[in-house]
């Protein structure tokens, strides 16, 4: 049997990283080698992040878009470890500094570590090549807790781009991501995105392809956020024998 991966959890006191560690500390194939925080946080078991990034294979990184390109750069200038970021929000420039530190290092970088979402995607890629934009409007929804602090989620967006490649489209061309007033007729070809935030919803993702006389709906809904690290715990397993290169979970499931 080959020997335990070795695996750090950045914010490690937050919601996704505790059910990370939950998650690693029940498996057998992987192994809790550090957990860190903040610079300046203190709790039992935490270690300066120069710490984690020495003790570990991979490091899997639920936490900010700033956060996660500090912690990639950092982890490009040692050339390890790899890194699994499922931050949500980044901008095109933290993008692209993520896109930089993986000509070093391995990294999956996804907006959405669950299996369902990503069979959605294929399904919604589908879909909307088969059903053309004369006929059927797209509409994509999504539903989260009240803390949540970008929208529309990653998620959301990577269906939305999921429909554009259907279409042979790129996203930015036909997004709608804001609506308000008198706003007119809806244009044709336009893929739209409805947002809710409210309570403790952890995940809800539809898109709808609404025509005149039908509409089809295709959904996912997220139960436990144990479904998101166990995902990443996968993709963790996968890049640590990858060379380095940008990846997302379509990589990780062999579905490319």
């Amino acid at each position: 049997m080959s020997s335990p991966i070795d695996i750090a959890v950045a914010g490690a006191l937050g919601r996704m990283g505790q059910a990370v560690s939950a998650v690693v500390s029940g498996r057998q194939d992987v192994r809790l080698a550090a957990r860190f925080d903040r610079p300046g946080v203190e709790g039992e078991g935490l270690v300066p992040v120069e710490q984690a990034l020495q003790k570990a294979q991979v490091v899997i990184d639920f936490t900010t878009p700033a956060a996660s390109v500090a912690l990639a750069r950092a982890a490009a200038a040692r050339g390890a470890p790899a890194l699994v970021i499922g931050s949500t929000g980044a901008s095109p420039e933290e993008i692209e500094a993520i896109e930089a530190a993986a000509k070093s290092i391995p990294i999956v970088f996804a907006g959405n570590y669950s299996l369902g979402v990503n069979m959605l995607m294929g399904l919604v890629a589908q879909a909307a090549k088969a059903l053309h934009a004369d006929a059927y409007d797209i509409e994509v929804t999504e539903s989260h807790h009240k803390r949540k602090v970008d929208a529309p989620s990653g998620t959301a967006l990577m269906l939305g781009e999921a429909a554009a490649r259907g279409r042979q489209v790129a996203l930015a061309d036909v997004a709608q991501r804001v609506r308000d007033g008198i706003t007119g007729a809806r244009p044709t070809g336009e893929i739209g995105f409805s947002v809710i935030r409210g309570g403790g919803i952890i995940g809800e993702h539809s898109v709808i392809f609404a025509a005149e006389d039908e509409i089809l709906t295709l959904s996912h809904s997220a139960r436990d956020r144990g479904l998101f690290a166990r995902g990443a715990v996968e993709a963790a397993r996968w890049v640590a024998g990858q060379p380095p290169g940008l990846y997302d979970m379509q990589d990780v499931l062999g579905l490319k």
